[in-house]
């Protein structure tokens, strides 16, 4: 295979939760770049509207599509993956993005509902969605599933404990069913970003204190932005990380290495 070709995901579909903003929308509009089919959802069907009508601008009528849905909905869910399928026949790659964040703050302070719903949709949501794809990715031996963990599940926190512990079940549920799939030729792999300048985000890096301590320590000595982030996402869903699986990319910076004397 040359190597050009290790990055072409012409005819692939790929499913995008949380795409019509941040890492998300720069993941959907690299691998449609990459030559796959896109699949834009977030829980506001207007966003998703202006995303796919872009990239199909950009590359051709029928490139992508808009389906919302709201993550915390088992049904939404599965009517994405339905609709999917109704437009473009298959799912390829599927790209666990969506997440939430409702509580910043130490563990003492979270309430049960905020905690509920931050494993909920950082975890279960991500279970159900694979859940609905794999079926048809093990039937035909192939298929990438990527879920956008955090850096966070590797460190702790004083603000964000809650999330970071939701990420951290992310590289456990990526391990273990990528021991159950990895038999019959399905890959499940996270990325972990470090502080990316995303709306999601917005409130560690408009905060100069935290932004200040996150990047004294980093190598680069900034923080990322959202397309910095989709190069991962066209290698693990791409033939170039076919022998790639139950893995973690870290793309942070170097925040996690610190910086030593």
């Amino acid at each position: 295979m040359s190597v050009p070709r290790l990055f072409d995901l012409t005819g692939k579909v790929a499913i995008v939760t949380g795409s019509s903003r941040g890492i998300g929308l720069a993941i959907a509009a690299a691998l449609a770049e990459h030559g796959c089919r896109v699949v834009i959802s977030s829980r506001n069907q207007d966003s998703c509207d202006e995303v796919a009508q872009a990239i199909n601008a950009q590359h051709g009528e029928g490139r992508a599509i808009a389906v919302a849905a709201n993550i915390s909905s088992k049904d939404a869910l599965q009517n994405l993956v339905d609709e999917t399928r109704r437009a473009f026949g298959r799912v390829d790659v599927l790209v666990c993005n969506a997440a939430s964040n409702p509580y910043y703050g130490p563990m003492a302070g979270i309430s049960d509902d905020q905690f509920r719903k931050i494993l909920d949709n950082n975890v279960i949501a991500n279970h159900w969605l694979i859940a609905m794809v794999a079926p048809e990715m093990l039937e035909r031996g192939e298929g990438s599933i990527i879920i956008v963990s955090s850096i966070g599940g590797l460190t702790s926190s004083t603000m964000i404990g809650a999330y970071n512990i939701s990420k951290a079940a992310d590289f456990q549920l990526a391990r273990n069913l990528a021991a159950e799939f990895g038999p019959r030729g399905v890959r499940v792999n996270c990325i972990a970003p470090g502080l990316v300048k995303t709306d999601f985000a917005r409130a560690l890096w408009e905060n100069p204190d935290t932004l200040k301590s996150v990047t004294r320590g980093t190598p680069l000595r900034r923080i990322g932005e959202p397309h910095e982030i989709a190069g991962a996402a066209v290698y693990l869903a791409s033939p170039a990380s076919t022998f790639m699986t139950g893995q973690t990319m870290i793309v942070d910076g170097g925040s996690t290495i610190g910086v030593g004397l």
